[in-house]
């Protein structure tokens, strides 16, 4: 049964997110994804907006643990160079789902990095078929690690613009 809405949702506004070093986060998110500071409202606390297209991080000061396996995903055309400067960051993350690097159904590459506030980010781009042979090599298929019946190969990340499964 699916439910029904008297105000259906047109999409994800924002993400907030603690960043006990805000400074740090803000460079960082800049540094990998292009993330713009927009202007931010006070809440009487340090938070920085950033811009992502038309959608919005929000990075607030507060010093708490982030959870384990609660993320958000950035889609990214070409993965490569977000791969790349992640690595000389040392930002791969390995411990929330046993790797940091998937090949999903529909021929996506799923990416997870934890932020300098430990924040857990998935990266998703599609064309795994584009990846250079280094990166691939790092690649594990998620239907090798867990069976994939036909109703979860059909599954697809809206990795081709929103709302368009690729």
């Amino acid at each position: 049964m699916t439910p029904t809405s008297t105000a259906p949702a047109i999409r994800i506004n924002h993400v907030s997110v603690s960043a006990p070093d805000l400074e740090a986060s803000v460079a960082w998110y800049g540094e990998l994804f292009g993330a713009r500071r927009i202007a931010t409202p006070n809440f009487g606390f340090p938070v920085q907006w950033l811009g992502f297209g038309d959608t919005q991080l929000h990075l607030f000061n507060r010093d708490m643990a982030p959870p384990s396996h609660h993320h958000f995903a950035v889609t990214v055309d070409d993965i490569e160079p977000v791969y790349t400067r992640a690595a000389e960051l040392g930002a791969f993350d390995h411990d929330a789902f046993g790797h940091h690097l998937y090949e999903l159904p529909g021929d996506t590459v799923q990416l997870y990095l934890r932020d300098p506030g430990g924040n857990l980010v998935e990266v998703d781009s599609p064309g795994v078929g584009r990846l250079p042979d280094a990166i691939r090599a790092e690649l594990k298929r998620l239907a090798d690690i867990h069976p994939q019946a036909e109703e979860n190969e059909s599954a697809r990340l809206y990795v081709g613009g929103a709302g368009a499964a690729v």
